[in-house]
């Protein structure tokens, strides 16, 4: 007999069993109808459906579009080039800050002349906007190979190019790829490149490429004649995507992006700039901004952003100013020569201090520069200028761009205001770049960089006089001995080593360091160089290395 104990498990078992066939029933069912609806809607049964009536698909003839956006591609295209650059590893022995100059620091006494700027470097300021060309230094041992990409336009058929000086800066290596280039992938750099000049206080850079045919060149428009609202393109390279177009109109013109000090100091002087919302992202410095004539009236030059990416504010060079830096720079110095009467003002200051000095436009001396046309002239920190040659003008940015456009060795009438009362003074121009390295102690950096030792941009090695217990022992009285060469320049990939004695260059004796240079400053791209090198072990033991310049 059954205890009631186990007629529970029993029926318990017995529930279980029928819920489990009940699912199973279900799931069957499920399967079935599954399959006759499948099978209901099979390939099979649709071949069997009537479609002799649809019509088929028909693209039409190309339309040309009211807004001319592609006949300006196809315009300007041509004439746009994608620049990679190399930048070698370096000792950290010779590490510096990318831009050559430090950083600009609270109440720097060396404030730049005509407008009491830091010496703050435009690359620093770029490593903000764009993150530099290939990161940071670090803090570790040689920097390693570092490749950039940028883009520029062509202005004139025999290869003339004009791009951002911070796409060029401390490059090694230039390559320029033109849009009808086949793209060979990775080590098909594109076509060597050398640096005409370059102006850091606009950022614009000059380069060239070699060409046996004339190439396509852009028109250059009148920036002046821009305005804000108007439609224009950017071209370029964005994130190493080539021949890559944006729109958007121009937002604002003479637009400053300064990042003033906390003394209220201006870093970027000369940088006034179109403003843009067509994207312009890493890749698009150095490209045209083309208006819809087809001319250029910018060359993208940076992005305001926190994302790395374009945020609809970007900036663009005048093409006014391209044009004025470009025809100094292919002239026969390769360089921006700028006038300057010898002083430094504040570039922002309250109205208080126009009322308390009792004028309402012009602007306060602040310091003047010794030996400097002002000092010659009698001007003295606390004047307040007010006209140029009769003309008034309105503040610090007038002023400079007026003395700036000046040749040096010129004169010119200032009228300024003195304890309240009008006094005027003629006063002489002088070289801008030059009485700023007179303020701060620093040489004139304005042209086409030069190495401190001539060789060691073109050749990749630093070299010095032989020591005299070294010369005695090999037996010479001349040559120079390599101290230093860098990884990956031609000297390292030919072969010349640290402590090699070299005696001559493509047959020309080197007696001594400025021989030497004089020899290696003639050098040039593509051209073959032949060191002679003297054994340090043996007396009358040459050896010969050589190889084609890059």
């Amino acid at each position: 007999m059954d205890t009631p104990k186990n007629t529970l498990l029993e029926r318990i078992r017995t529930h279980r069993l029928t819920t489990t066939f009940t699912l199973l029933a279900t799931l069957s069912v499920g399967i079935l109808a599954g399959s006759i609806l499948t099978r209901n809607v099979s390939g099979k049964e649709q071949s069997e459906v009537n479609s002799t009536d649809a019509k088929p698909l028909v693209i039409p003839s190309p339309v040309a579009l009211s807004n001319g956006f592609s006949q300006i591609v196809k315009q300007v295209g041509p004439a746009v080039v994608n620049i990679n650059t190399e930048e070698l590893p370096k000792p950290s022995a010779n590490k510096r800050r990318r831009g050559g100059q430090r950083l600009p620091q609270p109440n720097d006494p060396n404030s730049d002349d005509d407008s009491q700027q830091s010496p703050g470097d435009m690359q620093d300021f770029f490593n903000r906007f764009f993150g530099g060309q290939g990161g940071d230094d670090g803090d570790g041992g040689a920097a390693g190979e570092r490749r950039a990409l940028g883009s520029g336009f062509i202005v004139d058929s025999r290869g003339y190019i004009i791009t951002n000086n911070h796409v060029v800066d401390k490059a090694d290596k230039i390559y320029v790829k033109l849009s009808t280039d086949p793209d060979g992938g990775p080590g098909d750099e594109g076509r060597p490149a050398t640096v005409i000049g370059v102006d850091k206080d606009t950022d614009i850079a000059v380069i060239k490429i070699d060409t046996k045919e004339p190439l396509p060149t852009v028109k250059l428009g009148n920036s002046d004649g821009a305005q804000v609202g108007d439609w224009v393109l950017a071209i370029g390279s964005p994130f190493a995507l080539s021949k890559t177009v944006t729109a958007g109109i121009i937002s604002a013109k003479n637009r400053s992006i300064d990042e003033p000090s906390p003394n209220g100091v201006s870093q970027t002087q000369f940088q006034r700039f179109i403003q843009t919302d067509a994207a312009i992202n890493p890749g698009n410095s150095g490209g045209p901004l083309v208006d819809m004539a087809g001319q250029v009236v910018g060359m993208n030059t940076a992005i305001y952003t926190q994302s790395m990416g374009s945020q609809g504010v970007g900036f663009a060079m005048p093409a006014n100013i391209i044009a004025s830096v470009y025809n100094m720079l292919i002239g026969p110095e390769h360089k921006v020569v700028r006038g300057s009467i010898g002083i430094q003002f504040q570039v922002a200051q309250s109205s208080a201090v126009n009322r308390v000095y009792g004028f309402s436009s012009g602007v306060i001396v602040g310091v003047v520069t010794p030996n400097g046309g002002a000092a010659k002239a009698g001007i003295q920190a606390g004047d307040v200028i007010v006209s140029i040659d009769g003309r008034n003008i309105k503040d610090g940015d007038d002023l400079v761009n007026d003395i700036s456009a000046r040749h040096v060795g010129s004169t010119v009438k200032l009228g300024y205001l003195r304890d309240g009362k009008q006094n005027s003074a003629n006063v002489v121009i002088g070289d801008r770049a030059k009485t700023y390295a007179d303020i701060t102690g620093q040489p004139d950096d304005t042209s086409t960089p030069q190495e401190t030792d001539a060789g060691e941009g073109k050749l990749g090695i630093t070299v010095s006089a032989i020591p005299a217990s070294l010369s005695a022992k090999v037996g010479i009285r001349g040559g120079v001995i390599v101290t230093n060469v860098r990884p990956g320049s031609f000297a390292d990939e030919i072969g010349l080593g640290k402590g090699t004695i070299i005696t001559a260059i493509n047959r020309k004796p080197v007696t001594d360091e400025a021989s030497y240079r004089a020899i290696v400053s003639t050098l040039k791209s593509k051209d073959d160089v032949v060191f002679v090198i003297q054994s340090a072990t043996q007396k009358n033991l040459n050896s010969y290395v050589g190889g084609t310049l890059p």
